[in-house]
């Protein structure tokens, strides 16, 4: 039951509702209906949907026939561009107020005031439409559409005012000039768009027009930009209704490019009185009509001898010819830039470079001249200057290379791409630190940057490319030219190798007459020590001491290994090369080597390329080269491991390769290989390596050694095939 009350409630508000509605609908169509003024609601198409009686008085049309029409069929004496900018401001903005000119279907014109007010979705438009309070009377209606029609398209802007200076009208080339909408203009008076400072020639305009009946001039108009324009116009009274017509023609541009004329002859002038260069006017026979001071002072003659002058009287019989050619090409193209010797009223000889337009001044030809006659004696002084400074750079046994303040290279020669390994064109896109290596740049940048205006530095650098490493020398010097740095660089790799070696050969001098003296000293002791120890060994109970005599025997032999190592290294070996297989040789060390690998637990892995590697060797020394590196890999390895032995041929040459699996050896320390008395073992003498790398260049081979910290070190011995038998 409560819920039936309640449902019974809410009907009766509703009805109450839709009363209140009904009740404000009957008075909105009242009042639409009864409205003094003219409304009409369109849709998106402009077409008429609903239009009061106003309305259809106003269109001469029922309402009905008004909803087969659009608005636009009544716009036809209307610019498309003046109707679309409308719809455009009421599209934008939601409403708008302007003027309309309407024509009806009965030949009628009018114009008209409106308001719309558009629907939020800009699907309807509710018009409010009043015909406006001025309008002209065109006269006939047949005279009506031809005066709208020149009205409407006149380039010109044409304005209808009274004797207050109201507008009556005004066509669309006046609005568009005024950047104002014709409604804007219609509720002004001519008052209002001039500044108060020039109102007075409107006071003037009226007396002229009242005592002529018509009056010409020019007057500044403000628009409301605040941008002053000036208007050129021409008024005639009395033209319809005691109406003034006027014409006005915005001459705002032509005003200032008639300024600018203006001012530009006077620089002219200015710049033709005080040019440095010599500047003369011809008349189409080459005789001089004007001329400059400077002129005077160029072609060493007074300025009233010269002005008059035929132009060729100074040109040398010798410069006839080509001046001909040169006034031909002149009447063809209008212009040329050419240069000429010219003889002077002194007689003195000048080169003169000069630029000709044809008919430029007052149809006259206008013609620059320079003397350059230094100029180019030293642009041949400085061509002559930079061809010996191009042999000199091209054929400089150094590298060079010219940057700026960028670092960007400008040039380089020859020898600089073949020391840096690249291509000129190549290096001319790119910055000097391609040129140094990443850690050097910054050390360079700095300390560059801390010299003086005529300092340099110099200094050796590790340049990295794909296939090598290089040692440069450089040399660097600041601002040679304003702006322009040189360096020079050299490949010192050679050099630094060369001394290496020599340094090398002056420690395994030392080493030879060192190792002959102390083989010499030590060997006979060693032979009695020998003896003595074998006599002494059968002299006692062996079973009681003999682990003694092991050690004494062993330590005895080995100081003997190192004896024979030192007489290696005293003097050449009388050295006789075999053919013999390589492979062969190896099996045979690493069967001799097996017992300490055991010991060690150390396996040996071989990869052999072939069963036979045939060449011409000294099988013995070969086999202490295996014997020093393969030892020198087991005692690196205390734990055990793999060594891998790989032999194989390639280019001419056998490769034995010997890998350890040991700790590795740091990079700073691998060049030292090799040297007197360096070694990575805590007992080792270095003398091992050192005989095996004597040994291998005897066979005019080499060793290589690769190696990286923590995973192992692998030792390349590589040896000619073609060694001739000796």
């Amino acid at each position: 039951m409560t819920n039936g009350m309640k449902t019974d409630e809410t009907v009766e508000n509703l009805q109450k509702e839709l009363a209140k509605l009904k009740q404000e609908n009957e008075l909105k169509d009242m009042l639409f209906r009864v409205a003094n003024d003219a409304l009409v609601i369109l849709n998106k198409e402009s077409y008429f949907v609903l239009s009061n009686p106003k309305a259809c008085q106003l269109f001469d049309l029922t309402e009905e026939e008004l909803k087969k029409r659009t608005l636009y069929d009544f716009l036809q004496l209307m610019t498309i561009d003046e109707v679309k900018n409308q719809k455009y401001k009421i599209d934008s903005n939601g409403q708008h107020r302007d003027e309309l000119i309407l024509k009806l279907d009965n030949g009628d014109i009018k114009i008209v005031e409106y308001t719309v007010v558009a629907s939020e979705e800009r699907e309807t438009y509710t018009v409010v439409m009043r015909e406006a309070r001025k309008v002209v009377d065109y006269g006939p209606t047949r005279r009506a559409p031809m005066y709208q029609e020149v009205f409407t398209r006149a380039i010109d802007g044409i304005v209808l005012f009274d004797r207050e200076g109201d507008f009556i009208d005004v066509n669309p080339a006046f609005c568009s000039s005024l950047s104002q909408s014709k409604y804007e203009l219609i509720h002004n008076t001519l008052y209002d768009l001039v500044e108060e400072q020039y109102r007075f020639k409107i006071e003037k305009m009226w007396r002229f027009l009242e005592e002529y009946g018509r009056v010409r001039g020019e007057l500044p108009i403000t628009t409301n930009d605040g941008v002053t324009k000036l208007f050129e116009f021409s008024i005639t009274a009395n033209i319809y209704d005691d109406y003034y017509l006027g014409i006005m023609r915005d001459v705002t541009g032509k005003r200032n490019m008639e300024l600018q004329l203006q001012r530009s002859e006077e620089r002219f002038r200015q710049m033709f009185q005080k040019a440095t260069d010599p500047i003369v006017l011809l008349d189409n026979n080459g005789i001089i009509v004007r001329a400059n001071p400077v002129s005077s002072r160029t072609f060493e003659a007074p300025l009233d001898e010269l002005i008059g002058a035929d132009i060729r009287q100074f040109l040398p019989k010798e410069s006839y010819q080509r001046f001909g050619h040169i006034a031909r090409q002149f009447i063809m193209k209008g212009e040329i830039r050419e240069e000429l010797l010219f003889h002077m009223a002194n007689g003195q000889s000048k080169l003169l470079e000069f630029t000709a337009s044809k008919g430029t001044i007052d149809g006259y030809n206008i013609v620059i001249f320079r003397n350059v006659s230094e100029r180019r004696k030293m642009e041949k002084d400085l061509r002559e200057s930079e061809q010996k400074f191009r042999k000199i750079f091209d054929n400089a046994m150094d590298g060079i290379v010219l940057w700026d303040d960028n670092f960007s290279i400008i040039d380089v020669n020859e020898n600089a791409c073949k020391i840096i390994g690249i291509e000129k064109e190549q290096l001319m896109n790119k910055t000097l630190h391609n040129c140094l290596p990443n850690e050097k740049i910054e050390t360079v940048y700095d300390n560059w940057n801390n010299f003086g205006e005529l300092s340099e530095i110099s200094g050796e650098s590790v340049y990295v490319t794909e296939k090598s490493q290089r040692i440069i020398e450089y040399s660097a010097k600041k601002n040679v030219i304003q702006g322009l740095h040189m360096t020079f660089f050299r490949d010192i790799t050679d050099k630094r190798e060369m001394e290496e070696q020599l340094k090398k050969s002056d420690t395994l001098n030392v080493v030879g007459e060192l190792a002959a003296g102390i083989a010499h000293e030590i060997r006979n002791p060693m032979t009695a020590l020998k003896g003595f120890i074998q006599l002494l060994q059968s002299s006692v109970d062996e079973s009681k001491y003999s682990m003694y005599f092991d050690v004494i025997s062993s330590e005895l032999n080995r100081i003997e290994s190192i004896i024979t190592e030192f007489l290696v290294l005293a003097k050449p070996q009388a050295i006789s090369y075999e053919k013999k297989d390589v492979t062969k040789i190896m099996k045979e060390t690493l069967d001799l080597m097996s017992a300490q690998a055991v010991l060690e637990n150390v396996q040996f892995e071989t990869f052999f390329a072939s069963e036979k590697e045939i060449l011409y060797c000294e099988p013995k020394q070969l086999k202490q080269v295996f014997i020093n590196i393969l030892k020198n890999a087991i005692e690196v390895m205390p734990k055990g491991g793999t060594v891998t032995i790989s032999i194989s041929e390639k280019n001419d040459y056998v490769t034995i390769s010997i890998k350890d699996q040991g700790i590795g050896i740091p990079e700073d320390k691998l060049k030292k290989l090799g040297e007197p008395f360096y070694t990575t073992k805590d007992r080792g003498t270095g003398l091992g390596l050192m005989v095996s790398y004597k040994i291998v260049e005897e066979h005019k081979g080499y060793i290589e050694v690769d190696s990286e910290v923590g995973k192992g070190t692998t030792f390349h011995i590589y040896l000619p095939k073609n060694l001739n038998e000796r």
